[in-house]
């Protein structure tokens, strides 16, 4: 419901009313509150909590966070991954490339998290793993928007190409690579959130198409 802006952007929300809505006690509900205001997408407020809003600077600083926690994981995975990690990325490459183009965005965004994570396991780092999970999570909903409108084929050939560098310890090709494919600019930020914020008000709950 967070990450898919259900809870729209400024929206109050009490434990008491998010227990009946999801026909459950109060105590989940408080748990998945507090983890939420830890994760960043809730923000404290007088008798509850509300909803973060859509912001072009935060959404930039997470990106820009994403790219130097991802630069880290590949620079210790250049030293650290083995054959087996390279040929299972390999696989799951080409297996993400053969999905059909009508596969629905949240599933090609899913596959694109799956690669990169992949990146991150390589590093042998479970703490920077942790924190590229949770910046997939805060970028989800953006990534859905911009994967609608740039579509998959230069994300696979971004994934391949720094594929391939990892695979022959090119160090300066990787991360030139990397920064290449998660690089985004301001303006392509202001426009997913535009629309975005014209799905959640015009349509309810965000269904990328």
């Amino acid at each position: 419901m967070a990450i898919a802006y259900e809870l729209k952007p400024g929206e109050r929300l009490s434990e008491i009313d998010l227990a009946a809505r999801l026909g459950v006690s109060r105590t989940p509900v408080r748990e998945a509150l507090a983890r939420l205001v830890t994760d960043g997408f809730l923000e404290p407020a007088s008798r509850g909590y509300v909803r973060r809003p859509l912001d072009v600077q935060e959404t930039l600083d997470l990106y820009e966070a994403r790219l130097a926690v991802e630069r880290e994981c590949l620079r210790l995975a250049l030293d650290r991954a083995t054959p087996d990690q390279l040929a299972e990325a390999q696989a799951f490459l080409a297996g993400s490339k053969s999905v059909p183009p009508e596969t629905p965005v949240r599933e090609l965004v899913a596959l694109d998290e799956g690669f990169h994570l992949r990146m991150a396991d390589m590093a042998r780092n479970a703490e920077l793993r942790r924190l590229l999970a949770n910046l997939n999570e805060r970028i989800r909903f953006v990534r859905w928007l911009d994967m609608e409108a740039v579509g998959r084929d230069s994300t696979q050939r971004e994934h391949q190409a720094l594929l391939d560098a990892l695979a022959r310890g090119d160090a300066t090709a990787a991360q030139h690579c990397l920064g290449e494919h998660i690089a985004l600019r301001r303006e392509q930020v202001v426009d997913a959130i535009t629309r975005g914020l014209a799905r959640i008000y015009m349509q309810g709950e965000f269904e990328p198409s």
